[in-house]
């Protein structure tokens, strides 16, 4: 089983994602869960969704407290928040960033860092700085662990044609960095 944890703030749609990576892994053959957690947070205060993928049925549904993944939508969530709670030796991380990491505070058992500008291309692509559907085409390259085609359609239902256009460009844009 894989977990993951996403890490955005109110309004950048981490929850759906979570959502849409779920679907992605059913259609895939997979199973998998997610379980929002915010509080009585307004737009733009922080959110984190879990996300549990499995080639067999998953019984915890509760946070993921140690993840395999950390897909950060918006690098300024990482001086409110520690991301790297818990995150497993050999985790990866999934970036929303213009920083090279080396220059970045990256814990040493962080195994590989997939970086993308998405706030760039949420905004050429969609006209806002929502970051979601670009940082799950950067979650698909750095993990292969769902099939971006299986994404895009989730994505296309819930948000249209230009977020799937953007899943795709986030996808090609990833970029794996180095670290050391």
């Amino acid at each position: 089983m894989k977990e993951i944890r996403i890490h955005g703030r109110g309004g950048m749609g981490a929850v759906k994602a979570a959502e849409a990576l779920v679907y992605a892994a059913v259609m895939d053959g997979k199973y998998g869960n997610s379980i929002p957690f915010f509080g009585f947070e307004r737009q733009g205060a922080p959110v984190t969704a879990f996300v549990r993928i499995s080639e067999a049925p998953i019984r915890p549904k509760n946070r993921v407290y140690h993840p395999d993944v950390i897909i950060v939508l918006d690098p300024t969530i990482m001086n409110a928040v520690n991301v790297f709670e818990g995150v497993k030796e050999g985790g990866i991380l999934v970036l929303n960033t213009t920083h090279d990491p080396k220059d970045m505070d990256i814990p040493g058992h962080i195994a590989s860092v997939t970086v993308v500008d998405a706030t760039k291309i949420a905004l050429d692509m969609i006209g806002r700085p929502i970051t979601n559907t670009v940082m799950l085409g950067a979650f698909c390259r750095a993990t292969g662990l769902v099939s971006v085609d299986e994404v895009a359609r989730k994505v296309e239902e819930l948000w249209g044609a230009k977020n799937k256009e953007a899943l795709y460009k986030g996808y090609e844009s990833a970029a794996p960095a180095a670290m050391r």
